[in-house]
């Protein structure tokens, strides 16, 4: 399996299909986060006309992190807007305002993207990525693992055309 997945590449889709990523190589690994942030954005985002759900039963945001280098945009990139909970954070959620399906999270200062798990078009193809606890010490020692193998990069995500206006949510 690990020969398999370090080779895949994973389409990660929106609701409707005009928005497609693609995800090469292995994953990082796979989490929920629980953190009050996401909870927070999750209720926001969830409420836009037409969202599909983010959270799962416990309120938690299910992820899958990739290195930002893994990751591009082959279509429906000028539909790909961003929404920060405070002006100033590094921290953005990304959607595709055609079905309002929440994409990604791209902690802009971080060498790693959070994929919504949801919006993998083919869940089973990161059954084999490990499944860590956020508040685990394994947590951060993958992603310094990561940054290593990445040379101590820091790509940026430049497909994400604006900002997201929520006043639609209510």
């Amino acid at each position: 399996m690990e020969g398999l997945l370090s080779r895949a590449t994973l389409k990660v889709r929106c609701r409707c299909g005009a928005v497609v990523l693609t995800a090469i190589g292995k994953p990082i690994l796979v989490t929920v986060c629980g953190c009050s942030s996401c909870g927070e954005a999750g209720r926001i985002l969830e409420k836009l006309p037409g969202a599909p759900p983010i959270l799962d039963g416990n309120s938690g945001t299910p992820f899958v992190l990739f290195c930002k280098n893994r990751v591009e945009c082959v279509s429906g990139g000028d539909r790909l807007r961003e929404h920060r909970l405070e002006e100033t954070s590094p921290t953005r959620r990304v959607l595709a305002t055609c079905c309002n399906s929440f994409m990604f999270l791209d902690f802009t200062q971080g060498h790693w993207i959070t994929l919504a798990r949801d919006r993998i078009e083919d869940a089973q193809s990161i059954a084999g990525a490990p499944k860590v606890d956020r508040d685990s010490g394994q947590f951060l020692g993958r992603l310094v693992f990561a940054w290593v193998a990445m040379g101590f990069r820091r790509p940026t995500i430049d497909f994400v055309s604006g900002k997201l206006d929520t006043a639609a949510a209510g």
